[in-house]
């Protein structure tokens, strides 16, 4: 059975408003014939004549008169939904944005993200979770509105991305390391006991593969989930990590990074978002922010973002 014509709505509101079927057909721009038509479809629709004669005019019907005042209402609230949205007020934007990204990103940019919200839009709030996967679906399923990382194979194919900057792996070890007191070749790299970052149960990455290639293995000693507890080892032994370089800019205190031994490709840090966000004024904004944020801090975040790593 199909549903009732909702364009009738329109109409009823300017027949009881005009209480003429030739007014309201010149107000419509339309036939008298024409609405003469609609009136009858109305009157079917609701079961009552709705306007009947009444000497050379017509009156409405006290069902007409019970429905006069809903159906203004109805048609004004349906026109505000279909206009186009309003200017975005950020000083009056009450909203919760939430965030999902990989250990040291936050540590990084979040302070200056945080500072230019609570500048901008002070009613916003910010909740960061942390991202265990590349999977799509909480962007999908609208649990997380941004999210940072590199594209992987289980990204969706919907979801939007726009590249933040560039980054690469260096080593971690405590400052006055023994490490580095001499040249850092594979050879003595791979002599050293490391400090593996997954968060699974891989005990292998892309430092043994360019140490297979030259018939070397390095001792892992410790398997950590996240670049944070990596620093934070490697800060307080002898142990040599392996971090991302501009994603942890903030946790180099304490600890000297250098250039590995063997290249590695660079990747893409970029943000990520379902596409029924593209429109919407506060996340644009919101994405803005963070892009700027971002390249702020790699181009000016202090002498290790701007500096080549130590090493030979």
């Amino acid at each position: 059975m199909s549903g009732p014509d909702l364009n009738l709505l329109v109409t009823l509101d300017v027949l009881l408003a005009e209480g003429s079927v030739a007014r309201a057909a010149r107000r419509l721009r339309l036939s008298p014939s024409a609405m003469s038509r609609a009136l009858a479809r109305l009157r079917e629709a609701t079961g009552d004549p709705l306007l009947v004669r009444a000497g050379r005019g017509l009156v409405p019907t006290p069902r007409a008169m019970e429905l006069r005042l809903d159906v203004g209402r109805i048609v004004r609230e349906a026109e505000a939904l279909l206009r186009p949205a309003a200017l975005l007020d950020l000083k009056s934007l009450v909203r919760t944005f939430t965030l999902r990204n990989r250990e040291g990103f936050v540590d990084t940019f979040g302070p200056a993200l945080l500072a230019r919200v609570a500048l901008e839009a002070p009613g916003v709030k910010l909740r960061f979770v942390p991202k265990p996967d590349k999977e799509s679906t909480p962007l999908r399923d609208g649990v997380v509105d941004l999210e940072t990382g590199v594209i992987g194979d289980t990204t969706g194919p919907e979801v939007r991305a726009q590249a933040l900057f560039r980054d690469r792996f260096v080593g971690i070890v405590r400052t006055g390391h023994p490490l580095l007191t001499e040249p850092v070749t594979p050879e003595r790299y791979a002599e050293g006991d490391h400090i593996l970052v997954s968060r699974g149960r891989r005990e292998r990455g892309p430092i043994d593969e360019a140490l297979a290639q030259r018939g070397l293995t390095r001792n892992i000693v410790v398997t950590v989930p996240s670049f944070t507890e990596a620093v934070a080892l490697a800060r307080n032994s002898d142990l040599i990590a392996q971090v991302s370089d501009r994603s942890t800019m903030s946790l180099h205190d304490g600890v000297t990074r250098f250039s590995l031994p063997f290249d590695l490709p660079e990747f893409t840090i970029s943000m990520l978002w379902h596409p029924r966000m593209d429109a919407d004024p506060a996340h644009r904004w919101l994405r803005t922010c963070l892009r700027e944020v971002c390249v702020r801090q790699v181009t000016f975040g202090g002498n290790d973002a701007k500096g080549p790593a130590t090493g030979p």
